[in-house]
């Protein structure tokens, strides 16, 4: 083991010392990651087999909270809005942004203040955003009502009708993240070889058929890594949950807008039922790798690498 540690420090004095310094330089952002978020996390693994309400000491019931999820109908119900959230955002993301990117690739004029106008949405607090956007769908003082009507729509109760509360939720998060999808799906199209275009089009392919034929295969590396971060991110999703059903009904009547992090923030710091909580973080620790695993097992499918099609 000291022969590999050796061997991994550097077979020179000046080697080693280098790495050694490496490993200073690396070493307070280490301790800070594990302190700030590896001992939460340890923290939340036992906390879940504990009943614990911050008022008592905790009480070890094993796996009790676990049995008690899987008959949750609501923490069901909360997993399925996240699911209907995903399948709202994530196709309307990846063809915006793709068509953004083809558009500001090209050479035209102002096309760099069209960027910086995309990306500013990115920088926005989500907190006031979401509240902008809660009063942009106000039925009475909003914005997009008053142009409904006038094209003989009735009134939408957007924020509290349980059938369409998620949509402006899905707006929302659409509006702010697909600016950084963008700027991803923009790096990819300028990573493919201009050398393949100009091949294609020496051969009389169309503009539609470069599109499919080399566009598309070559950027779904970039649009798989846009479907991984886009589906950690609405597991996750919060903020906009909270702040938009905050003047209405908190999480949406009958639960209707309430995702899988929002009820764990019910479950933790409403009831105070920490333990439970917990669980429920565990619960999508691990739905998370399972459902990233799935995706990276899937894009052996349909994701295509140029190193690969070099071969």
């Amino acid at each position: 083991m000291a022969a590999n540690i050796g061997s991994l420090l550097g077979s020179t004095p000046a080697a080693r010392r280098r790495a050694l310094w490496g490993l200073a330089l690396i070493l307070p952002n280490t301790l800070g990651l594990f302190i700030f978020f590896g001992v939460p996390i340890l923290a939340s693994f036992g906390l879940s087999l504990h009943d614990w309400n911050i008022f008592t000491a905790p009480r070890f019931i094993g796996v009790e909270n676990f049995v008690n999820l899987t008959r949750d109908p609501i923490f069901f119900k909360a997993l399925g809005n996240t699911l209907t959230l995903f399948l709202l955002v994530v196709p309307i993301k990846i063809f915006l942004s793709i068509l953004l990117a083809v558009l500001l690739n090209l050479k035209m004029f102002g096309v760099g203040v069209i960027r910086v106008a995309y990306i500013l949405p990115i920088v926005t607090s989500t907190t006031a955003a979401a509240i902008i956007w809660s009063w942009i769908f106000q039925p009475q003082v909003g914005l997009i009502d008053p142009i409904l009507t006038q094209f003989g729509y009735p009134q939408m109760r957007w924020l509290t009708s349980p059938d369409l509360v998620l949509y402006p939720i899905a707006i929302v998060i659409i509006w702010q993240s697909l600016g950084f999808d963008m700027i991803l799906m923009l790096s990819g199209l300028q990573s493919i070889p201009k050398t393949l275009y100009e091949a294609a089009r020496v051969d009389g392919a169309s503009a539609l058929v470069r599109f499919i034929r080399i566009t598309l295969p070559l950027l779904s590396p970039t649009v798989f890594l846009v479907v991984v971060l886009s589906t950690i991110q609405l597991i996750q999703v919060f903020d906009q949950v909270f702040v938009m059903t905050s003047s209405t009904v908190l999480g949406g009547v009958n639960n209707s807008a309430s995702t899988a992090v929002f009820y764990l923030y019910q479950k933790g710091f409403t009831e105070s039922r920490f333990g439970y909580a917990s669980a429920i973080a565990v619960a999508l620790f691990f739905i998370i790798i399972l459902v990233t695993g799935f995706q990276f097992w899937l894009q052996r499918r349909w994701v295509h690498y140029q190193a690969e099609d070099r071969g």
